[in-house]
């Protein structure tokens, strides 16, 4: 055989070896799941004020968003190793201005949140303890900053974010979008004197305006977490059309956010995900990991014409790159 064709055929063949093994990839990635892990006050329930979840990226990176009052602090069994921390606002129950001391303490409607976390708050104790890069948005960096800095962390572990852009962390991009709602600095989170002039005067320190996030994993699925927010023109624009999300965290609380109503007109008409995960109920949602009958989430589980699951507190739930739950729903 000529030896130019012996050539042609070797590099044949690696192309194709070479084809094959990228297709492999592919394919693994799409396979491949990303897990949410609602961590409330009580286990197996979604209960008043729960607000966190762990996102797992599949090549490990742990997420975990909006810790609020509802994570033990850093030495909570259930956060094991955490890369990046989201705050979509800075309010208390959302950044953490006091935290559990166990889980299951108190009732499912009024949990009980003893240990005090201001002025530093869960967000950062956490964030500084697990060498953790805290992620936001407006004008919230610096101030995270100020707080890794007081706590013996690297002030440079808080990154900025704004509207339209994206920032890479541990393979998962992220971006913030609009939110509709308030962004006060409590007068405890900053301490000191100007912290009590400010809490006696009844005025909060301005943070910039809140923030949603889209989070796009490895394997290519697309994640809409709304913080608390009304609805807004951008969830049908920017989200819906430009980032076209698959899966979406909506909050459904009312008075304070959407109401379930709402938040179904959101999720059905305006992004249209694959499926939603209900939060920021402000109820005792479920009994005995059951949705209470009456409640806001039943309501918006009645009018969401999407897959909708229940953030039970503790219960992994995995979902595949198109947002459909194959695990743990």
């Amino acid at each position: 055989m000529h030896i130019k064709h012996l050539v042609r055929l070797s590099v044949a063949g690696a192309v194709a070896a070479l084809g094959l093994g990228a297709f492999a990839g592919m394919a693994a990635a799409q396979e491949a799941t990303v897990k949410v892990t609602p961590l409330g006050s009580h286990d197996g329930e979604f209960c008043a004020l729960d607000r966190a979840m762990v996102f797992e990226d599949p090549n490990g990176t742990r997420i975990l968003y909006d810790a609020g009052r509802t994570v033990a602090g850093p030495d909570d069994p259930r956060l094991g190793e955490i890369d990046i921390v989201l705050v979509s606002h800075m309010h208390g129950d959302h950044v953490g201005d006091r935290r559990i001391a166990e889980l299951n303490a108190g009732s499912c409607g009024s949990p009980e949140f003893p240990v005090s976390t201001v002025p530093a708050t869960n967000t950062v104790q956490i964030a500084a303890a697990k060498g953790a890069t805290i992620v936001t948005g407006s004008e919230m960096p610096k101030f995270f900053a100020g707080k890794l800095a007081a706590a013996g962390a690297d002030a440079g572990m808080s990154q900025l974010v704004r509207f339209g852009a994206s920032r890479t962390v541990g393979g998962v991009a992220i971006t913030t979008v609009p939110a509709t709602h308030s962004n006060g600095v409590s007068g405890a989170m900053i301490g000191g004197e100007l912290g009590q002039m400010m809490d006696d005067a009844g005025l909060t320190a301005y943070a910039g305006p809140p923030t949603g996030y889209v989070l796009t994993f490895s394997n290519g699925l697309v994640v809409y977490l709304s913080g608390d927010t009304g609805t807004t023109a951008e969830q049908d624009v920017v989200v819906g059309r430009q980032y076209q999300p698959k899966l979406a965290v909506m909050n459904i609380g009312d008075t304070y956010t959407t109401g379930p109503g709402e938040a179904a007109f959101v999720i059905n008409q305006l992004i249209k995900p694959a499926a939603v995960i209900p939060s920021h109920a402000n109820e005792p949602a479920t009994e005995g990991g059951s949705v209470r009958d009456g409640t806001r989430t039943a309501t918006f589980m009645a009018a969401s014409k999407v897959a909708t699951h229940l953030p039970l507190s503790g219960r992994t739930m995995a979902f595949d790159r198109t947002g459909v739950c194959v695990a743990g729903c």
